[in-house]
């Protein structure tokens, strides 16, 4: 089992061989993948050396202190958190060996394909059908004799759909059974003939979300990931590493929100007020006990398969963002109510930290539904995390295409 000393002996092999320095960002992201230290716990090949996950620490100290390039999670988080353990649980040696490496490098970016307008906290009631179609008539050069599906519907919500090349979709693929057993789980060439995007605008003014239309889109079966029908359980897999890549992604003592308001808070003395010192006094804890929580989440996932807790920790992300965003908008006083533009933008990445205290303040209301609403993620830890019991539900054995919408 590879250890400490040689996954530190790799990564500085890595940057001899490939010095920050004079070496081109892509290339060296290439290079990385490659020589298995984009996730160490990932099988040989596919960007890791099957190695334990807490050994990423090791390369990611390293290579920081290199000053060496990495990837931003800001931009492809989606395909990093999401889309990368589940083609690592589910898709083929071919689409693993197809799909990761430019995923990582951020060289194909991704999007998720699976909230609709009359299904969003209740995402099993979907209604995008999937048809099968043994013509095979798909562009996508991974397309097999075993045919396409044709897939009609609508998404909506989908977070950088207009700048990804592929998608992660759910669709209904046989409405005769209850809804969470006639689901399916597919890639989807953003590029190909009938998707179309059109910008969501919102509160902030910019159109980082969209609403995705999808007319008789072909998919070839070799991009099916997980069985015909058991796509519900497959989306698990994603929508619980969403939870922890919201909720407990990594970042230093004191950063995100928490941050700015306490380089506010030290570089304004103007703006102190006692009632706001203690308030900020408890964020500043409640964002430590947070990070630490998360390092420890990270520590004891499993590749691939993150337990329930990951929602308790997107659960207290949301509130925590608006909580913080909601002080500093008050420390600011006046100012705080200043929002710096309002035009309509399509941004190729989230960020928080960079803009003004109008901004975070608006945007973090968003945290309460993305990656599963308040009440869903409420829910998930009262049944599966504290074991109460189930909420009950008159639907478990009705066929979907009987449920009342």
């Amino acid at each position: 089992m590879t250890d400490a000393e040689e996954i530190r002996s790799l990564t500085r092999q890595l940057l001899a061989d490939n010095p920050p320095a004079t070496t081109d960002r892509t290339d060296f992201l290439k290079a990385r993948f490659d020589a298995g230290l984009a996730w160490v716990h990932y099988p040989v090949g596919l960007g890791g050396l099957a190695a334990p996950r807490a050994l990423q620490a090791v390369v990611d100290t390293e290579l920081a202190a290199a000053g060496a390039p990495d990837n931003d999670p800001r931009r492809i988080g989606i395909g990093l958190g999401m889309a990368a353990p589940t083609l690592l649980a589910y898709g083929s040696e071919e689409v693993k060996r197809r799909f990761l490496r430019p995923l990582w490098v951020g060289e194909e970016v991704w999007c998720q394909l699976f909230s609709e307008p009359g299904a969003g906290s209740d995402l099993a009631a979907l209604g995008t059908r999937a048809v099968r179609d043994g013509g095979g008539t798909s562009r996508s050069s991974e397309a097999e004799s075993g045919g396409d599906w044709v897939v009609d519907g609508q998404k909506v919500w989908t977070s950088s759909a207009h700048v990804a090349r592929w998608a992660i979709l759910i669709a209904r693929t046989d409405p005769d059974v209850p809804k969470h057993r006639g689901i399916t789980y597919f890639v989807c060439d953003m590029t190909d003939p009938g998707v179309e995007v059109r910008p969501l605008r919102q509160i902030t003014g910019e159109a980082e979300f969209n609403e995705v239309f999808l007319s008789g889109v072909r998919i070839p079966d070799a991009h099916r990931l997980g069985e015909i029908g058991d796509g519900w359980r497959v989306a698990q897999t994603t929508l619980m590493n969403e939870r922890v890549s919201i909720g407990g992604a990594r970042i230093p003592r004191e950063g995100g929100m928490i941050g700015k308001a306490a380089t506010t808070w030290r570089e304004r003395p103007e703006l102190r007020a006692h009632d706001l010192h203690r308030r900020l006094l408890d964020l500043w804890v409640d964002a430590e006990v947070a990070r630490l929580t998360g390092e420890r989440l990270r520590q004891q996932l499993v590749a691939g398969q993150p337990g329930p807790e990951g929602s308790a920790m997107k659960l207290g992300f949301a509130r925590l963002n608006q909580a913080i965003s909601g002080l500093e908008v008050e420390l600011l006083g006046e100012e705080g109510l200043l929002y710096g533009e309002w035009e309509m933008r399509r941004p190729d990445l989230v960020d928080f930290t960079g803009r003004d205290a109008g901004y975070r303040y608006l945007r973090s209301k968003g945290n309460s539904i993305e990656g599963g609403t308040t009440e869903v993620l409420l829910n998930i830890v009262a049944e599966r995390v504290l074991g109460l019991p189930s909420e009950p539900r008159n639907d478990k054995d009705v066929a979907w295409k009987d449920l009342a919408r």
